[in-house]
């Protein structure tokens, strides 16, 4: 089995220019770093600010970005 994104959403806030996209991916086996088989992306923020995120990047397995600092959770 490949990747399959099994969600997606953007919603763009016209009033204040904030940004929340949600991804998630199922895959085949975990990816390092994670136990589950899920590849996913939360983003909050505006045009080239992240305020808060949460991913699971290879070998960092799951973190979150709060404040500019890079956290396990």
């Amino acid at each position: 089995m490949k990747a399959k994104q099994i969600f997606y959403d953007k919603q763009i806030n016209p009033i204040n220019g904030t940004i929340l996209e949600m991804v998630i991916w199922q895959l085949p086996s975990p990816v390092v770093g994670s136990r589950h088989r899920f590849k996913y992306r939360l983003f909050f923020g505006r045009a080239g600010e992240r305020i808060v995120g949460y991913d699971n990047e290879r070998s960092k397995g799951d973190h979150r970005h709060v404040g500019g600092q890079e956290l396990p959770y």
